[in-house]
Formats: C-alpha cells, sequence, structure tokens
C-alpha cells in the first residue's frame, strides 16, 4: 500500500503542500513585516501574500494531477483518419517515419517519448519532474512555467518576508536560539529560490528555440535530430512564433509537417 502511494506521487504532494504551509506558519508567527502589519491593522500585506502562497500551491496540484499529453492510441487527436493516412499525408523522402514504441506498442508521433517512471508515451515530452511527480509535456509545459513564475515570485518576498524578521541578540546562543526556526525557514526558501530561478531561465530559452530538455540533452541520439547541425532546429520559428505558439496555442500539432516544411525551405 505504502508502493502505491509513493508511486501515486501522494507523498510528493503532501509534503510540498506541508512544507509550504509549515513556512508560511513561521513567517506569521515571527516578528516579520508579516506579522507587524497584522498588529497595526494593516490586512492587505497578509492577505496578498497567503493568497499569492495559495495560488501556488493550487498551480502546483495543477501541474502534478494534469494529463501531461498521454498516447491513448494510434490515431492523432484533433485530427480526420489513421495514423497510416497521417503518414501518407506527410512526404516521407525527409521526414522519419513515426515509430512504435518498444514499450506500450503505441505509434509515436514525433516529438513523443515514452516516461519510463509514468510508463506511458508523452506528446512534446520535455522531462518527468520528481518534484511534481509527473511528467511535463505538450498539455501541461506552459502551465508549468507558469506555476514556475508563480512559485519564484512567492519565493522571492518570502525571502524578504524571512529576512525582516531577524533580530539581534545578546549572545550567539540568544540569538540562534530566537531565529532558529527563521533561520531555517530563510534557508529553505533560498535553495528553493535559487533552483526555481535556475528553472525558469532554462525552460524559458529553450521555450524561446521550440526545444525540449529531452531534445536538447539528448539530440545526438533523437532520429529527426542527429542528422541536423549542431546549431540547426527544425522546429525553431524566431523567438516572438515560438513563444506565441507555446503560450496561445491550445491544440495538438503534428510536429511532422512542421517539420518537413521547415526541411523543404531550407533546401
Amino acid at each position: 500500500m505504502l508502493q502505491n502511494m509513493f508511486r501515486s506521487g501522494f507523498l510528493v504532494r503532501t509534503a510540498h503542500t506541508v512544507l509550504t504551509w509549515v513556512i508560511t506558519l513561521i513567517l506569521f508567527l515571527h516578528n516579520t513585516d508579516l506579522r507587524r502589519c497584522e498588529e497595526k491593522g494593516e490586512l492587505m500585506l497578509p492577505v496578498l501574500f497567503s493568497l499569492l502562497v495559495l495560488l501556488s500551491v493550487m498551480l502546483y496540484f495543477t501541474v502534478s494531477l494534469m494529463d501531461p499529453g498521454f498516447i491513448l492510441s494510434d490515431t492523432v487527436q484533433g485530427l480526420q483518419g489513421s495514423s497510416e493516412e497521417l503518414e501518407s499525408m506527410i512526404p516521407q523522402s525527409s521526414t522519419p517515419r513515426l515509430r512504435r514504441c518498444g514499450h506500450c506498442l503505441l505509434q509515436q508521433p514525433m516529438r513523443a517519448k515514452h516516461c519510463q517512471t509514468c510508463k506511458r508515451c508523452v506528446r512534446r515530452f520535455d522531462h518527468h519532474c520528481p518534484w511534481i511527480e509527473n511528467c511535463v509535456g505538450e498539455r501541461n509545459h506552459r502551465w508549468f512555467i507558469v506555476y514556475l513564475v508563480v512559485q519564484l515570485v512567492a519565493l522571492l518576498w518570502a525571502l524578504q518576508i524571512a529576512l525582516s524578521g531577524v533580530s539581534s541578540g545578546g549572545t550567539w546562543q540568544l540569538w540562534f536560539r530566537a531565529n532558529g526556526f527563521l533561520l531555517a525557514a530563510l534557508g529553505v526558501v533560498g535553495v528553493f529560490s535559487a533552483v526555481v530561478l535556475l528553472l525558469l531561465g532554462c525552460h524559458l530559452y529553450l521555450v524561446s528555440i521550440n526545444c525540449t530538455t529531452w531534445e536538447f540533452m539528448s539530440r545526438h541520439r533523437i532520429s529527426y535530430l542527429k542528422n541536423c547541425g549542431d546549431e540547426e532546429n527544425p522546429f525553431d520559428r524566431g523567438v516572438v512564433c515560438n513563444l506565441r505558439e507555446f503560450f496561445c496555442l491550445c491544440r495538438t500539432v503534428v510536429w511532422e509537417q512542421a517539420y518537413h516544411r521547415n526541411n523543404h525551405n531550407h533546401v
């Protein structure tokens, strides 16, 4: 039973939620800006901070529990006809053929990959994130980035609040005793702030060039990329176009067609 709970992400999600609210409680109980505003009757700052933390938790569960784009059958979602008809629509001379997954035996569209942890194939697979205990793929990638933005704002704000509550003491022992929990919260928030900032920067860069983490890390092993030049990306349409399509396009993209069109334009 415990193994099933862990596999379902129950422990990871519970730990994340508990840690988030414990740190929030520490910030409210110590003599921080939040506490001082409460004592003065100025509730705007505490309410806004609490709402931001709540929003970050809600986005966490949204991304964690959302279907990342699991492939359920050989039929391409959003298109009429079978996968064989789709292949006949795309010239095969310049486009690698669709291949079957060696694990779930489903036909994989371009940019899809089988996740060994989820045991499913995911469209436009980016990576499996142990933090959310879910894959990041075509359907939840944009929400993952929105979550990172909200989480970073909440963490940086929490960092500033924690620093405002550090008080002075007569000796090192008294100072540590008075600020122990606050210093622990400060350390956790500082580490998470650096990690989230790094993750957000990397993902925004990859989105701007229309590349996934998996493609960036395993370019030499991917059939449709290993024959391209080191700086060549068949899906890149420019920063503005890439960002607009990533954040605004809410339908399944047939990457085989985009791949063939871009290759044809290069010739």
